[in-house]
């Protein structure tokens, strides 16, 4: 049998690729080195709750196109992500706003809020910030910096903060308003049922394949058609879409692209219907081993009987882990040219996804991502 498409990797990238294959005649297949489809948005339900398996994800845009296209396979809730930050017994409210600057001054009108963050970053002195440190303290100050910034920033990285370089930081928000919503997008929400409900209609009359492997499914051969992928059974896929790491693909001829990677720990509490009271709670001093703590529930605004949480730890990442943030300095980016210009010799293949772009993509502009890709290759 020929294919048109063998699309690697049944994440968002891959769903909406397939999606709009079908919907024009083409004929895809689509496979998954993972057990199940959705990739990292991937949703499981236990004790009736939706778990987010792989971290946190609250849909957001500002595009009214990707949101009308999101709402054809789903329902959206209107939960706001509003998460509280936890440093030694105080609680603050983020992204940093007015709630949080009464909370830790007492301040209630934006310019006392603004003369005490300008005062602090004038006792500085810094004008050619040489690191992180440096850099976020240029921008919000001491007070900030201490206790909403430096532990979190120092566990995600794994390094001290003056070991890090400034451009990693470009800016950090300071709102002057008394809200807690984290994103500034328009539309906003959690898909009713979850996300792996939503990329099963994506993908429904698709034919999929999960817990195999690229290298496992298929082998690149010269036929009749060029150069294409073959799997084991003769059929052929003129064309490949692939959403797996870049560097494996080429064997890490050139070398690994580094990641940052996490652990999740999953804690099932049938006999407390409410942890935390919050969806998300960032644990911003370093002593605490992990960043946050994920309370499913409130996603929903569940009142059913138990919980679940879910304990998030950031990690070094090593080949066989679970790689989630690209690491963008001059190495990496070096590497990361080094290898899209393997890629575009790769005439049959489409390098799609966070992974296959070696970038971090919000949900919304992965779609976005997708959909271009279709309507060029349409």
């Amino acid at each position: 049998m020929q294919y048109d498409y063998l699309i690697v990797g049944a994440g968002l990238y891959g769903a909406v690729f397939a999606h709009e294959m079908k919907r024009q005649g083409r004929q895809v297949l689509v496979i998954d080195r993972r057990k199940h489809i959705a990739g990292n948005i991937y949703t499981e339900q236990i004790l009736d709750i939706q778990v987010h398996k792989y971290g946190a994800h609250i849909f957001h845009t500002s595009n009214r196109k990707i949101w009308d296209y999101v709402n054809q396979f789903a329902e959206f809730n209107h939960y706001i992500n509003s998460p509280i930050a936890y440093y030694k017994g105080e609680l603050y409210n983020l992204p940093f706003n007015m709630n949080t600057f009464y909370k830790m001054w007492g301040v209630v009108t934006p310019d006392q809020a603004r003369a005490r963050i300008a005062e602090q970053i004038a006792s500085m002195h810094i004008t050619q910030p040489k690191n992180l440190e440096e850099q976020a303290l240029s921008l919000v100050g001491t007070d900030v910096y201490e206790k909403l910034v430096k532990g979190y920033t120092e566990k995600q990285w794994g390094r001290d903060c003056k070991e890090l370089p400034a451009f990693i930081i470009k800016r950090l928000p300071l709102r002057f308003t008394y809200d807690n919503n984290y994103f500034n997008d328009r539309y906003q929400g959690i898909p009713v049922g979850g996300y792996t409900a939503m990329v099963e209609k994506m993908l429904q009359g698709i034919e999929v394949r999960t817990g195999i492997s690229y290298r496992e499914f298929a082998a690149e051969r010269e036929t009749a058609e060029g150069i294409c992928a073959v799997d084991h059974a003769g059929n052929i896929y003129r064309k490949v879409v692939y959403t797996g790491m870049l560097d494996e693909y080429f064997d890490f001829s050139l070398g690994h692209l580094a990641y940052r990677s996490l652990r999740f720990e999953t804690e099932e509490m049938p006999a407390c219907d409410n942890y935390q009271g919050n969806a998300v709670v960032n644990y911003t001093e370093r002593e605490v081993p992990y960043t946050r703590v994920i309370e499913h529930k409130h996603f929903e605004f569940g009142t059913r009987p138990g919980t679940v949480i879910t304990r998030e730890y950031p990690a070094e990442w090593r080949e066989g882990d679970e790689p989630y943030y690209p690491v963008n300095d001059e190495r990496n980016d070096a590497l990361l040219k080094a290898y899209q210009e393997l890629a575009r010799k790769k005439e049959n293949v489409i390098f799609g996804g966070r992974l296959g772009q070696y970038r971090y993509y919000d949900m919304d502009k992965v779609i976005q991502a997708a959909l271009d890709a279709a309507e060029h290759v349409l």
